[in-house]
């Protein structure tokens, strides 16, 4: 009997688990029973038949102290990663976005196979900071899949076979979503303010953005008791993200699922986001925005002296321009996001423009090309058979 492609999937956040989940889903639409997945991932991925070692938000760490202090268990993920590897096999590993976590399983795997091809899925933002960490991993792999248009030309030019596939977030249909079922799960009227509030997927930043959020909050809702507030939680944090809601004391909705975020993004007056790929997702669903963000101290001093670029929100680095306020680090405080929100709840015209600014934005990002998961699974396929025929 024939063995079955088998595919390594790892990946170490929200973000890369909903990748890696639909890039199952298109491998197996081309291949159907002969393609068999394992690795690490988190939930969407389990139900694509990934069976992680251990839970990924062990390692969704920011921050380079916390890193430091993590580094002894990230030791230990790596080598179970390995062990999967080394247990099942498989033909092709698939390596997405974080970057430390997935460098040092990509060496471990070139020692334990070195004939196994390594496929990167989203480069490191070199084009930003750090950009010697396009010649390390031109080192290191086989193949890139590019998620940004601006991406290939750092690493072609270290000898890095680059296929530029879009952003997922790009691409994700709201056709089914329903604001007017996310109003009645809430008890909202249609003509209630809803405020989404998203504080990351990671538990660090569940810790460090979390709290300047709900600050924000109180006095959004002090001054509007009409005001609607819904919590989507990723799954990484959704325990977390819970306990700490429930001590609010103000009334808010925590809704979990993709269903149910993409019902709360159609229905949202305006949204609180922590920067990351959730504010390309808002911006495709027509949500006008905040953007806050915090990490360490000691790690903010660092990255200050090696940051290239004025943006940490995609779309306003397509745009060159704040389109949505980021408010970072100290400015990440209670009263100034409450501010900029409060600007935005109280008028539609300036709401409009945001919405139209970032849907221009994302015009230039690559909006309404080819579905990015499927663009992938032709160049994983296209890799493998060159492989097999060297």
């Amino acid at each position: 009997m024939k063995r079955p492609l088998t595919v390594m999937l790892v990946a170490a956040e929200a973000s890369g688990d909903d990748r890696g989940a639909a890039l199952a889903r298109a491998l197996r639409r081309r291949l159907g029973d002969d393609v068999r997945f394992v690795g690490v991932g988190g939930q969407q991925m389990a139900g694509e038949g990934v069976q992680s070692p251990f839970d990924i938000a062990e390692i969704s760490i920011i921050g380079l102290l916390e890193g430091l202090m993590a580094y002894p268990k990230i030791v230990r993920r790596v080598r179970d990663t390995v062990a999967v590897a080394a247990r099942e096999k498989p033909d092709l590993a698939v390596l997405i976005d974080s970057w430390g976590f997935t460098l040092r399983v990509a060496q471990g795997l070139r020692k334990l196979d070195p004939k196994l091809p390594l496929v990167k899925y989203v480069a490191p933002q070199v084009w930003a900071t750090r950009p010697k960490r396009a010649k390390t991993l031109a080192e290191t792999m086989d193949h890139l899949l590019a998620i940004h248009v601006f991406d290939p030309p750092f690493f072609e030019s270290e000898g890095l076979p680059t296929t530029f596939v879009g952003n997922s977030a790009l691409n994700i249909d709201f056709s089914k979503a329903d604001p007017a079922r996310l109003r009645q799960a809430i008890g909202a009227s249609p003509e209630d303010p809803i405020l989404l509030v998203l504080p990351g997927s990671r538990p660090g930043e569940i810790a460090r953005v979390l709290p300047a959020f709900e600050d924000a909050v109180a006095v959004l809702k002090a001054e509007r008791p009409n005001l609607q507030v819904v919590v989507p939680a990723a799954p990484t944090v959704a325990e977390m993200v819970k306990t700490r809601v429930a001590g609010w004391a103000h009334r808010a909705h925590v809704v979990e699922g993709d269903g149910a975020k993409h019902d709360a993004m159609k229905a949202a007056t305006v949204a609180l986001a922590c920067s990351g790929t959730v504010t390309t997702e808002l911006a495709l669903a027509g949500v006008p925005m905040v953007v806050g963000y915090r990490i360490g101290p000691v790690t903010y001093a660092l990255l200050k002296r090696m940051i290239r670029t004025r943006y940490i929100t995609l779309f306003n680095i397509a745009a060159q321009d704040f389109i949505a306020p980021e408010l970072v680090q100290d400015a990440c405080n209670g009263t100034a996001l409450a501010r900029e929100v409060g600007l935005r709840l109280d008028d539609p015209e300036l709401r409009a423009a945001q919405v139209a600014a970032q849907y221009a934005a994302l015009d230039k990002m690559g909006r309404g090309g080819p579905d990015p998961s499927e663009l992938a699974a032709d160049a994983l396929l296209k890799v493998l058979g060159t492989q097999t025929a060297s």
